[in-house]
């Protein structure tokens, strides 16, 4: 149960099966099914850690890493399935090399279950720096916020900031505080993004398995401020009410966990509070 009674909001959550994608998963396949869930599953997960709410993308648009991934498939079976499932909101996810994804996102962001836009640069196979003018064209054209991977090769952080700068209104989410991935380790570089954006419009969340790391969430709210952050947990990939705990249990002011498990999240998706409260009574 979660230290707290507040129904928080989960910006970052998939549900699927997670394929192996590589040598090593390929052979350990028990990694990749602890790493898999059913939308129904996710979502009583997320209700036992006292989530309200979890955004999700499905693992079936973004997996296996490359070029094959049917990403037009994968986002019109998660229209379908995510309204069924109490608890649960959908990101579209747009893919530059797949161009029917922008007017698949045209498409569901009209629906009211689909709050957001979801990138993935690392599973897609793009850099964000040859593609970014293109797809933040595009973000600012529908106006709804975005999520992205970041701190791998092809989502360095610093490379949004010049498309965040040139595209004020795009309200852009760096997913995995603390994540540097590749040979770059430093734990720094969503926070510095955020420092470099000049209007404000970048935010980053706490999925990264590196928020575990004593002191980085104190650290980062102290360098941005709790307006910044949002709580997500990358579920079913990590579990979602460890992710919570690690939240709960920061050297912080409660005001500032709020602001992380949940208040930023409804300023930052748009949602009604009264709204999420009520799906969370009903269905908790």
């Amino acid at each position: 149960m979660p230290a707290s009674p507040l129904p928080a909001i989960d910006a970052h959550g998939h549900y699927g099966i997670y394929p192996p994608s590589s040598a090593i998963e390929r052979s350990n396949p028990l990694t990749c099914g602890f790493m898999s869930a059913p939308a129904e599953e996710v979502a009583a997960r997320a209700r036992a850690a006292g989530i309200a709410w979890t955004v999700v993308s499905p693992l079936a648009g973004l997996l296996p890493r490359g070029t094959t991934t049917d990403v037009v498939a994968g986002n019109a079976a998660a229209f379908r399935e995510v309204p069924a499932v109490p608890g649960l909101l959908q990101y579209v996810i747009v893919n530059p090399l797949q161009p029917r994804t922008y007017d698949q996102a045209r498409e569901m962001l009209k629906a009211k279950w689909c709050v957001g836009i979801k990138i993935h640069p690392e599973e897609h196979c793009y850099r964000i720096a040859d593609r970014g003018e293109e797809l933040f064209r595009f973000f600012a054209e529908v106006g709804a916020p975005v999520m992205t991977h970041s701190g791998c090769p092809n989502s360095v952080p610093a490379d949004f900031v010049p498309f965040a700068n040139r595209y004020p209104t795009v309200r852009l989410l760096l997913a995995h505080l603390g994540n540097g991935g590749g040979d770059n380790q430093r734990p720094d570089l969503q926070v510095r993004a955020i420092q470099a954006a000049q209007h404000g419009n970048l935010w980053v969340d706490t999925s990264s398995s590196r928020s575990i790391l004593p002191r980085l969430i104190e650290w980062a709210v102290a360098e941005i401020g709790a307006e910044r952050l949002l709580f997500g947990t990358d579920t079913p990939l990590y579990h979602a009410a460890t992710q919570r705990a690690r939240v709960e249990s920061a050297d912080i002011p409660a005001a500032a966990k709020q602001l992380i498990l949940r208040d930023n999240a409804l300023k930052f998706f748009g949602l009604d509070p009264t709204r999420a409260s009520d799906s969370f009574a009903r269905h908790g």
